[in-house]
């Protein structure tokens, strides 16, 4: 089977979405062909070449033993995970598709997004998008110690929760993905996998068929791929 994960925002190993998500991991080991992560899976990383934070260290201790058992990993950048670097394609064996990208799973065509350029009126945030992702960014990264920058990192993921915005209603997420879908399904795709809203979505049109993840936040959901059928689901701890 094939595993779709997105928005787990994980901080640190203690927190209850961290501990759920290494659960159900650690329980696919060996039954995964193919790990998708979509975005997200961290509040903030910023890739370098030889520094990793300690607190990203169980998951990547993870994503190593399912390697490890055959599974290949597929990491889409979202915009809490960037400029991710040579070490994920490196030491943890991940292909990394900056900008998402199309795929092919048994034949079917899959067009991989994180999400956040579903909405093409936002045009603020795409700005916003192309500064932090920009060489001067990546040059900035190498000459600051990396604990000042996952302290920033920290301030604005807190900064921003306290200040979230309400939630999109369902309705209006679902109108910006199926946009961005059919963009996609004119492109050739037959299958497009979000994440970014939280909104765990599964929509069948004439079309192709669009599949949003949901998070690990409130709703541990996420997407499989087995037996030629996709399916949305949501991991439920047997204790």
């Amino acid at each position: 089977q094939d595993l779709f994960i997105a928005d787990a925002h994980l901080r640190h190993p203690d927190d209850r979405n961290y501990r759920r998500l290494l659960e159900f991991l650690t329980g696919k080991i060996g039954q995964i062909r193919t790990l998708y992560l979509l975005g997200d899976i961290f509040e903030f990383c910023l890739g370098y070449r030889h520094v990793v934070y300690v607190a990203h260290v169980p998951l990547f201790c993870c994503l190593e033993r399912l390697r490890q058992t055959g599974t290949k990993i597929v990491y889409v950048e979202g915009n809490h995970d960037f400029n991710l670097g040579p070490f994920f394609a490196r030491d943890i064996g991940c292909t990394v598709l900056p900008q998402g990208g199309m795929v092919e799973i048994d034949g079917q065509s899959v067009f991989l997004t994180h999400g956040d350029l579903s909405d093409a009126s936002d045009r603020r945030y795409r700005l916003l998008r192309s500064f932090f992702r920009s060489g001067l960014i990546r040059f900035l990264s190498g000459w600051i110690h990396p604990d000042r920058i996952r302290s920033i990192g920290d301030w604005s993921g807190k900064n921003s929760a306290s200040k979230k915005r309400p939630a999109r209603p369902v309705s209006e997420v679902k109108t910006i993905l199926l946009d961005s879908a059919n963009r996609a399904f004119a492109a050739g795709a037959q299958v497009m996998v979000v994440g970014h809203y939280h909104t765990p979505l599964y929509e069948k049109t004439e079309n192709g068929t669009l599949i949003a993840l949901g998070d690990w936040i409130e709703n541990s959901s996420y997407a499989v791929y087995e037996n030629g059928i996709f399916r949305l689901d949501e991991y439920q701890p047997t204790h």
